[in-house]
């Protein structure tokens, strides 16, 4: 029982974040949710296969905290709750450093800037790696096959997402600016130099 109230109160706090934002900022006139949408071909198609891995893993999250079998060696469970706590920690404080350049997918609509500060002097895509770490804690608090598999189809969509989306629209929107970026800082985590 406790892990399934930790994952629950982790799963409130991160897409509490993620929905909170979104509602301020469509108070200010921004539409936030921009997966799919003004794209075509390969780049949609990448968008609207994220979108669908993301909720996919998400029901198949709550279904297995729901259930709250596994067979996984306590350490493991616990090893898994604190990276949902980082991942959520880390997403948290990705979005709120975005400010209103925060988008779930890209605009080529909307100008905003290269947000290089905070966070992102660690890492180009930590809302991403948010995500991630968030997927792999559940996986490893609540362990079942069909959770690992949506979880894998998740990482490797939201990877997807950053090398043929996410990295060729900045270097679009941003050029110079953003390959100096790029030579700094490392596409998850880390420094370059």
């Amino acid at each position: 029982m406790g892990f399934q109230l930790i994952s629950a109160a982790i799963l409130l706090a991160f897409y509490g974040c993620y929905f909170v934002k979104m509602l301020r900022q469509k108070k200010r006139g921004i539409q936030t949710d921009q997966i799919g949408k003004g794209k075509a071909d390969f780049t949609k198609f990448v968008e609207i296969t994220m979108k669908i891995a993301a909720v996919l893993v998400f029901a198949a999250g709550v279904f297995s905290i729901f259930m709250g079998k596994s067979r996984c060696l306590t350490a493991v469970r616990v090893m898994g709750a604190v990276l949902s706590v980082l991942g959520t920690i880390i997403f948290v404080t990705a979005v709120q450093t975005m400010r209103d350049s925060w988008r779930a997918g890209v605009s080529k609509t909307d100008r905003t800037e290269l947000v290089t500060d905070g966070i992102y002097q660690m890492s180009r895509n930590p809302a991403f790696l948010g995500f991630d770490l968030l997927y792999i804690g559940t996986l490893l608090m609540f362990f079942n096959w069909i959770l690992c598999i949506l979880t894998v189809f998740a990482v490797i969509m939201y990877h997807l997402q950053i090398v043929y989306v996410e990295e060729n629209f900045l270097l679009a929107a941003f050029g110079d600016e953003y390959l100096q970026y790029r030579e700094k800082v490392c596409r998850y985590i880390g420094r370059k130099r």
